[in-house]
């Protein structure tokens, strides 16, 4: 009985959680445009750039879709260098914006969980996750299942919050949680350590720990809600955020510090020709 009704709970966790991101996606506002989103769609292009194999042919999984709907629309520019495109989103709402923001070569992308992810075992060259595992308790669970979709000798990108972020935003978060002013709904950080762990547990190997995103997270916030509502602000928000633009450019120590931890690991085994 105890089993049961610890697997009912996870179910209505589970449906709680797809109709939060669900509400999420049909009422958030698009956050292109703002500088710190060009500055986000920076560091994620030099991501693929430095940490993954050439795009062109490369077959790469999102774990969720919401900056294909939303923010930096990294997996479009993938796309344009000539990667085959898929993702996976709890959102239904986010998936379809997402596809829309498609045009010449289309988004292969499925209504899922990370956690229970709708591709074949040994599925892609490379996965990317950015912001994602964090929001539930299982996932360690994501994480195998990130695993499972990737070919042996398949490259992963795995993104959290940076619990040791300097201008401490995981405070900020777990405060704004607190109140419920968060919008991206519960938020767990993680240390370079702890994640590293967890993703060796899960039977990769890393190769690299880097991070995204030097900028205090509370003007990250403002600077959204500047360009969402009210943008003769957003010119003001836009010049506090290039100071640390120029920084990431020009002082490439910076960047292990950023708010989001990014760890580059593969699956072991040989690669796939």
């Amino acid at each position: 009985m105890a089993v049961d009704d610890a697997g009912a709970a996870a179910l209505r966790r589970r449906f709680s959680y797809r109709d939060f991101w669900s509400d999420v996606g049909d009422r958030f506002p698009d956050l292109d445009g703002a500088a710190s989103t060009r500055y986000y769609a920076a560091n994620e292009q030099r991501l693929f750039t430095e940490h993954l194999p050439p795009l062109k042919g490369l077959k790469i999984l999102k774990t969720d879709l919401w900056d294909e709907a939303k923010n930096t629309r990294i997996l479009v520019w993938a796309a344009a260098h000539g990667a085959h495109t898929y993702g996976v989103d709890i959102s239904e709402p986010i998936v379809l914006q997402a596809r829309a923001a498609f045009d010449r070569q289309p988004l292969r992308a499925a209504v899922g969980d990370v956690r229970d992810i709708p591709f074949a075992d040994a599925s892609f060259d490379a996965v990317y996750s950015m912001g994602t595992i964090e929001h539930f308790d299982e996932t360690e669970r994501a994480v195998k299942e990130i695993v499972r979709v990737l070919k042996p000798g398949g490259r992963a990108i795995i993104g959290v919050p940076n619990r040791h972020d300097p201008f401490l935003r995981p405070l900020m978060a777990t405060l704004m949680q607190a109140a419920g002013l968060y919008a991206y709904g519960y938020e767990k950080s993680y240390s370079r350590k702890s994640l590293r762990d967890m993703l060796e547990r899960a039977g990769l190997t890393v190769t690299d720990e880097t991070a995204i995103l030097f900028i205090p997270g509370l003007l990250r916030i403002v600077d959204l809600a500047c360009h969402a509502w009210c943008r003769p602000l957003a010119l003001v928000t836009a010049a506090m955020v290039s100071p640390f633009v120029w920084l990431d450019r020009h002082v490439a120590a910076v960047r292990r510090h950023g708010y989001l931890l990014a760890t580059v690991a593969v699956k072991p085994g040989p690669s796939q020709p």
